[in-house]
């Protein structure tokens, strides 16, 4: 954890991770920002996680396309400019609409987010995901699935 500013260029950030379809590109890690991980998301058409939960709040706000969210079993579609706020705990999925769509993710205390997106990259290889190693990355880093 770091009490320093820092600045995040394009052309000094790490190469995006792939986690099952989604590009994602680390922004700041809980070692530049304190409690927090800045994550750039961004996937095709109709993929996103399936409904899931964990410990930590999570925050999106959409800046490409639509994103379909489902929180507490309440389904939004979501233009650039909405912020979506997931409290910890709550069953929440999303996948992108038509043409695909970007959004940046802010978590919070005790997130594992990136730690989570490292391992889904390193572990799922690409190509249609094998739901049970899928699901067996995410008990790993801290995210109950709810299928």
């Amino acid at each position: 954890m770091s009490d320093r500013p820092f600045i995040s260029r394009p052309e000094d950030r790490p190469q995006p991770l792939n986690v099952i379809g989604t590009s994602i590109v680390v922004l700041a890690t809980p070692e530049q920002a304190r409690d927090q991980q800045i994550t750039l998301q961004s996937g095709d058409e109709g993929t996103g996680p399936p409904p899931h939960s964990h410990a930590w709040d999570e925050s999106f706000y959409v800046t490409r396309g639509v994103v379909h969210f489902v929180c507490d079993g309440e389904a939004v579609a979501c233009g650039p400019g909405t912020l979506v706020h997931v409290p910890a705990g709550t069953v929440h999925a999303f996948q992108y609409g038509a043409g695909g769509g970007e959004m940046l993710e802010f978590t919070g205390k005790q997130s594992r987010a990136v730690e989570l997106f490292t391992a889904l990259d390193a572990e799922i290889p690409s190509g249609p995901p094998d739901v049970d190693q899928v699901v067996g990355v995410l008990a790993r880093n801290g995210v109950a699935t709810h299928l």
